[in-house]
């Protein structure tokens, strides 16, 4: 098409959209800090609603605050008015979108939330329309332009809707002292999963452990670094305590006079890199490169005491990479 550059439209859209965020953050008062303590005490559940694309907006926030630890679920406006209505119950809260706050298919739930008198928070750009009347608490998101302002089709409007959707659930997963331990239950799967597992999640046990003690020989610790094929040996003290490692490069440095020699004398004292068993295994993937020397295995340690052993193959197998 003569004159058109795909470019420019997409800086434009960005730029309306991005603006419209502005005004939206600039105008955020008590009424969101009202909103995030109301959601916070529901007894019951967060039930989103709302029609078109404020109800596909709805879903998506619903799906949000579910996984960050409210129990939020989603209704369609249009199927709480033939049953669904039931699905709601006198401990919820529930957050009706709705750009104009006219939709009539929110007449019911509006009405439904006043006669058992279920919290009722809007977001709207109209606190003056049937919604933001009816509503205990009005998010008001501010009236910009739409992207396609001549077709005015739901496009910053939306945006802002999802944005502040987004704003409610890490305010509420940071007045919870969510964790991201506690966020590892709600994805177990995928990449996202596999950074938040622990390393106790991945690590290999006591039977699987390369340990000696300072007297060993040097003899019969190469035959336990041998038999469990970590590259590594630790040495542990009488308390049980892990007291230093033995790799190749000491193996190295000791090569004249290796089997004359116990493994605490040859061992390096430390070592300087273990990890807990309740670490994230994406924190022990960066404790393996940073700080320098890199390593490819860590000790576990629990109160000192070795409890397991993790491999970089085990954070590649598991997908943390």
């Amino acid at each position: 098409m003569s004159g058109f550059d795909a470019i420019t439209v997409g800086r434009r859209v960005l730029a309306a959209e991005a603006e419209g965020l502005g005004l939206l953050a600039a105008g955020l008062d008590e009424s969101f800090a009202r909103a995030v303590e109301t959601l916070f005490d529901a007894k019951g559940r967060i039930v989103l609603t709302g029609i078109g694309k404020s109800g596909h907006v709805a879903r998506k926030i619903a799906a949000t605050l579910a996984s960050t630890g409210s129990v939020a679920m989603f209704v369609h406006a249009t199927e709480a008015s033939h049953g669904d209505l039931g699905m709601i119950g006198a401990d919820d809260v529930i957050l009706a979108l709705s750009k104009t706050g006219e939709t009539r298919e929110l007449a019911d739930v509006i009405a439904y939330a006043t006669r058992f008198k279920i919290p009722l928070i809007a977001i709207t750009v109209a606190p003056g329309s049937a919604l933001g009347r009816a509503a205990d608490i009005v998010l008001a998101i501010p009236d910009a332009p739409e992207a396609a302002d001549e077709l005015n089709a739901p496009t910053t409007s939306t945006t802002l809707q999802l944005a502040l959707g987004d704003a409610l659930a890490v305010a509420l997963l940071e007045r919870r002292g969510f964790r991201p331990q506690d966020f590892r239950v709600f994805h177990p799967g995928g990449k996202l999963g596999a950074m938040l597992r622990t390393v106790g999640d991945l690590m290999h046990g006591a039977n699987e452990l390369p340990l000696v003690t300072l007297e060993t020989p040097m003899k019969d610790a190469l035959l336990v670094m041998t038999e469990k094929r970590w590259g590594i040996v630790g040495v542990t003290g009488r308390d049980g305590q892990l007291t230093g490692a033995i790799t190749d490069g000491d193996l190295r440095r000791h090569i004249e006079g290796l089997m004359s020699h116990t493994a605490g004398e040859v061992m390096t004292a430390g070592p300087k890199k273990t990890v807990p068993p309740g670490m994230l295994a994406s924190e022990a993937l960066a404790l393996m490169s940073d700080p320098p020397p890199a390593v490819t295995v860590l000790f576990v340690v629990d109160a000192a005491r070795p409890v397991g052993i993790l491999h970089i193959h085990d954070l590649l197998r598991a997908g943390v990479m």
